[in-house]
């Protein structure tokens, strides 16, 4: 038996702890602006504090045993290596809203890994944060101008976080992390994540497209607009509508690798498109 033989029959053969369980779930509930105003930025800040180091222990104990991790975890598996999973899962509900998280860390326990799961986890709580007050403000505004305690609860409030891998392939994964208050449109947020996990480093459009990555997007995004059904559903310039990609434009990558480039709600279309995307074949 070769080394990798023996090194994955000793993986699958690792015993399973009873106490184990109760040990990833305090794991996980260890330690807990707006994205249209400050957009995601490409630098991540650093830190080794409670929450980074926890996202690291979790991911170790996850690896212990594929049962352990599938009992855990929803793990996308490529090529036998956990690169995305679920570190926090959980539905809260009382009188006012039922909170439903699902959030994602990737695998490692490098700088690289810790700066984009601390940035993750801050995110996901201060959207959390953000939900819960503006149930508790609408709840107020709703009774003070005369709606009962009974109608509230039947209007069902929900605050939810949740992520959707797009793709990976070739230690390059993409994903999104979504955040949505139930009551309004107006607060629904997509955060994306396309990472190089070979070279430790966030992808850009330039990395994907070339150092002339702002005219190919701009070409094919007014190519697919012109040859869309009904044009006309796009704003054009005059009305605020797209001009020119730039550093701070949405993308993700797709099964294929191409990048899609993202427009939120009323950027360049009604808001009732919701997000408008464009796939930029390399």
């Amino acid at each position: 038996m070769n080394e990798f033989n023996k090194a994955k029959q000793d993986y699958l053969d690792t015993p399973i702890p009873e106490e184990l369980a109760s040990h990833v779930e305090a794991g996980i509930w260890q330690g807990r602006e707006n994205y249209r105003k400050n957009r995601r930025s490409r630098y991540f800040r650093r830190s080794l504090g409670g929450v980074a180091a926890c996202f690291v222990v979790l991911v170790g104990t996850l690896n212990l045993s594929p049962t352990v991790a599938a009992a855990a975890a929803e793990v996308p598996v490529l090529g036998g290596l956990f690169q995305v999973l679920t570190v926090r899962s959980f539905t809260d509900t009382n009188a006012d809203r039922t909170l439903e998280v699902e959030q994602p860390a990737i695998q490692g326990d490098g700088e690289f890994t810790q700066r984009v799961n601390e940035e993750i986890q801050r995110r996901v709580d201060q959207k959390i944060t953000e939900g819960n007050q503006l149930v508790e403000e609408y709840k107020e505004a709703f009774l003070s101008t005369g709606g009962t305690q009974e109608e509230w609860e039947a209007h069902g409030m929900g605050v939810s976080v949740t992520y959707e891998i797009k793709s990976q392939r070739e230690g390059v994964v993409s994903f999104l992390v979504e955040f949505n208050v139930s009551f309004t449109n107006a607060y629904w947020e997509r955060a994306y994540y396309n990472l190089d996990l070979t070279e430790e480093k966030e992808l850009t459009l330039a990395d994907v497209l070339g150092e002339d990555w702002v005219s190919v997007c701009n070409e094919s995004i007014r190519t697919q607009m012109a040859a869309a059904e009904d044009p006309t559903v796009y704003f054009d310039e005059s009305m605020g509508g797209f001009s020119s990609v730039d550093e701070t434009t949405l993308f993700y990558l797709n099964g294929s690798g191409d990048p899609v480039v993202v427009f939120e709600p009323y950027a360049v279309a009604p808001g009732v498109l919701g997000y408008v995307e464009f796939i930029i074949a390399s």
